[in-house]
């Protein structure tokens, strides 16, 4: 595999920890808002708070390291005290490499699996992450994101596919994949295929974005993002549902704060910088931000009630400015440290230790996603009240048969329509007791179907529609129709 020299990822691996002044790394054209205090606070809805629930993280650097062994029970008592009453609360699943073949699929369906069927929604990062034969390949790499959207999709709370990570970061394939060769095409390209894949096959309720590291040097980030214009163009823009900004300040960029306002600046100054980058390959401010990641770690040196404090700052910071620069969502890094005995930093970020000891932290954003998150009557595409206004009409060219019976001498059209077409995920239709054909909805808010019976006869045919619902219920249609002897 083709990494960055030695010495230029030291660099750059120093100026993340700040080591270097942070005027020294301000971008003449994408500098972003500075002081939080300046900025005026917009409005907007209410954000959609997560979490990551996995405990192995990606570490600064070339190689993992391990974890302490989940307790699955303990993970999901945890999860259930965060998630919010009447509202969704969304899991991040991570580390999901194209590397790791049949085997990493598995897991991560059975991972959405085990999620979703206790009711939260998954985003799921899909890691570009190449062994030494797959590096490069961009076209096996499409393919592999074709498969993802297919076999995830089908399960309707997998709600976002988030394509490769820290694009931008060109030092640390085990947390990023820009160190790779082809990374920046493979976004590009997974990102179209991925929407693409999903509008095929009428999986409308999965969206699909990127992220990045907020932040590395000017040259580094201007060049990024204008290889995302140069690439992929329009085609790209349009296939991008929202963008995902990662955010430690404190920690990798901006280096550490000496009060807490200044957490706060960090983050106005992520969001803004984002919105500003994003820019240049001309995606616009409509497309909202989801903070996908955001964490500041406990070690010695950095207490838990600080964390718990710091966390406080950046939460509100997000909340605050979530209308000034279209931010939906949240996410914490993460539920649990992936080892706290580790000297690693990236292994501390947890809101409890690796033994599942309780961190300060934990109550502060157990409070915070309580007051301050979007309930599930903010989400209608998921949720419908009542019985959905969806009917089913046949045309066919009206006849007589023998017996001077209204009838149906050819082909007949099934069509499904109504003002609620936007809350079906699947329509079946069945004539009889013969399947007939189910379809994914495609082409809204009309979904049809030809009856081509082999024989028309003088008798009394069934047509029934089964309609498959986002929030998972079944509608029933049925109408009928004669054929002609």
């Amino acid at each position: 595999m083709r990494r960055k020299p030695a010495s230029a990822a030291l660099a750059l691996g120093v100026l993340l920890l700040g080591a270097v002044p942070a005027a020294a790394q301000e971008s003449p054209s994408c500098v972003g808002d500075v002081n939080a205090s300046d900025v005026q606070a917009r409005p907007g809805p209410n954000l959609r708070f997560g979490i990551g629930p996995l405990v192995q993280a990606g570490q600064i650097g070339p190689l993992p390291s391990p974890a302490v062994p989940e307790q699955p029970e303990r993970t999901h008592d945890a999860l259930a005290r965060l998630r919010p009453p009447g509202g969704a609360f969304v899991l991040r699943l991570n580390r999901f490499f194209w590397s790791d073949g049949e085997e990493g699929i598995r897991r991560y369906l059975a991972l959405a699996e085990r999620f979703t069927s206790r009711g939260y929604l998954v985003e799921l990062q899909v890691r570009y992450h190449p062994n030494e034969q797959q590096e490069g390949d961009i076209a096996a790499w499409t393919q592999h994101v074709r498969e993802v959207v297919r076999r995830f999709g089908a399960n309707r709370r997998v709600v976002a596919l988030q394509i490769a990570n820290e694009v931008n970061l060109t030092f640390s394939p085990d947390s990023s994949d820009g160190s790779y060769e082809g990374a920046r095409q493979a976004l590009v390209d997974g990102v179209i295929a991925a929407k693409d894949e999903a509008a095929k096959n009428g999986l409308n309720h999965l969206e699909v974005g990127f992220n990045w590291a907020y932040r590395t040097d000017p040259g580094q980030e201007e060049s990024f993002w204008r290889a995302l214009r140069d690439r992929g163009g329009q085609e790209f823009v349009r296939a991008v549902d929202w963008i995902g900004l990662d955010a430690y300040p404190g920690t990798v960029f901006p280096p550490a704060e000496s009060d807490l306002g200044g957490y706060r600046d960090g983050m106005v100054n992520g969001m803004s910088s984002m919105r500003c980058f994003a820019a240049i390959p001309g995606i616009p401010a409509s497309v909202p931000m989801k903070v996908e990641e955001n964490g500041w770690p406990t070690y010695p040196g950095r207490s838990q009630a600080m964390q718990a404090d710091v966390l406080r700052e950046m939460v509100r910071a997000v909340h605050d400015y979530r209308g000034t620069y279209n931010v939906s969502d949240y996410r914490w890094f993460n539920l649990r440290d992936g080892d706290s005995s580790s000297p690693q930093p990236f292994q501390h970020f947890g809101l409890f230790d690796s033994a599942y000891r309780e961190k300060p932290a934990f109550g502060v954003y157990q409070g915070l996603v309580a007051a301050l998150h979007r309930t599930e009557a903010a989400f209608p595409v998921a949720v419908i009240r009542g019985r959905p206004r969806i009917t089913m009409r046949l045309r066919y060219r009206s006849a007589r048969d023998r017996r001077g019976r209204r009838c149906a001498p050819g082909p007949v059209r099934a069509t499904v329509r109504g003002r609620d077409i936007r809350f079906v995920r699947r329509v079946g239709f069945r004539v009889g007791s013969r399947k007939l054909k189910r379809i994914l909805v495609r082409r809204l808010p009309i979904t049809r179907i030809v009856i081509r019976p082999r024989r028309l006869q003088a008798r009394r045919y069934r047509v029934r529609a089964g309609l498959r619902l986002k929030d998972g219920r079944m509608l029933r249609l049925t109408r009928t129709f004669r054929g002609c002897r």
